[in-house]
C-alpha cells in the first residue's frame, strides 16, 4: 500500500523532536512552519554555489522530455513538486549530502546510456534503494556488525545499548522516502544501509566508495536495519521484547549474505 504522509496542518509536530527528524533539526523551521517554503527559500539555503538547484516541478518543466536524473546531470535542475514532504526532504538531503547525490546521479547517468531511460538494471535499483530509504551507519565493534550479519536483533540492539547511546554506533538516515515515513507517529522504519567501520567521514567514505562504482551494483548489497530498533527512536524500544515480538525485526533468509563494511 501506498504511504500516504500526513498533511502540513494535520502533522504531529512531536515527531519532529525524536530521530531521525530531530537530527535535522537545521530545517526545523521549513517543517514546522504553518507553510510550505518556496523554491527560493529551498535555493538559499544551499551552503555554496554550485552546479545544482531546484525547479519547480509543473507541466512546463516536464515538457522538456527529460528523465528526472539527465534534468540533473545536463542542466543541474533538480525537479521539486511544492507542497510535498518526499520532495522537501529530498531537498534537505542534497543540501546536507549533495557529494552523495552527485555520485548517485552520475551513477544513474552511467547505467542510462547502457539501458536507455525506460529499463533499469540492478544497480540502478540499488542505487534508488539507497536514495530513497538509505542509511549511513557507523560502526567501531565488529561484535556488532557480527549480530547484524546474523539478524540477530537483540543482541545488535539491546545487548549494546550503551554504544547506540554514547554514540559509538551511529545511524544517519540518507533516505528521503524514509524521512517521509517518519511523520507518522510510532511508524516502524527499515532503512537499506551502507555501513562504514574506519575513522573518517562516514558520509565523504560512502560518496567516494559509490563515485567509484565499489558499492551499490546490486540491490541485495543493502543491508536493511529496522532502525526502530536504535535506543531513543520508538517508544517501545525501551523493552527487550520488542525486539522479538515487533514484525520490522525479521530473521536472516537463507543463504543471504552481506558485503564487507566500508
Amino acid at each position: 500500500m501506498r504511504y500516504v504522509a500526513p498533511t502540513r496542518d494535520a502533522l504531529d509536530r512531536r515527531v519532529l523532536a525524536v530521530p531521525p527528524l530531530s537530527d535535522w533539526s537545521a530545517f526545523a523551521a521549513l517543517m514546522e512552519g504553518p507553510d510550505w517554503p518556496d523554491i527560493d527559500a529551498l535555493n538559499a539555503l544551499w551552503p555554496s554555489p554550485g552546479a545544482q538547484r531546484f525547479v519547480m516541478q509543473d507541466k512546463a518543466l516536464l515538457a522538456d522530455g527529460l528523465h528526472y536524473e539527465e534534468r540533473i546531470a545536463r542542466c543541474g535542475a533538480i525537479a521539486t513538486r511544492p507542497a510535498n514532504w518526499h520532495d522537501l526532504f529530498n531537498a534537505f538531503v542534497w543540501l546536507r549530502h549533495g557529494a552523495i547525490k552527485r555520485a548517485l546521479n552520475a551513477r544513474q547517468m552511467a547505467e542510462i546510456a547502457v539501458m536507455g531511460p525506460r529499463e533499469r538494471s540492478r544497480a540502478q535499483y540499488a542505487l534508488t534503494h539507497f536514495d530513497e530509504a538509505g542509511l549511513i551507519v557507523t560502526l567501531r565493534d565488529p561484535a556488532m556488525l557480527d549480530a547484524w550479519n546474523a539478524h540477530d536483533w537483540p543482541r545488535l540492539f539491546w545487548s549494546h545499548r550503551e554504544a547506540w547511546l554514547r554514540g559509538d554506533a551511529r545511524v544517519d538516515v540518507f533516505g528521503h522516502a524514509l524521512l517521509e515515513h517518519a511523520l507518522t507517529p510510532g511508524k516502524l522504519l527499515v532503512g537499506k544501509a551502507l555501513v562504514v567501520m574506519r575513522d573518517g567521514d562516514a558520509a565523504a567514505i560512502c560518496a567516494d566508495a559509490i563515485a567509484s562504482g565499489a558499492v551499490l551494483n546490486d540491490p541485495l548489497e543493502l543491508r536493511p536495519l529496522p532502525v526502530s530498533g536504535v535506543p531513543g527512536w520508538h517508544a517501545d524500544a525501551v523493552h527487550e521484547s520488542f525486539y522479538t515480538s515487533a514484525p520490522c525485526f525479521q530473521p536472516l533468509r537463507t543463504g543471504r549474505v552481506y558485503p564487507a563494511a566500508l
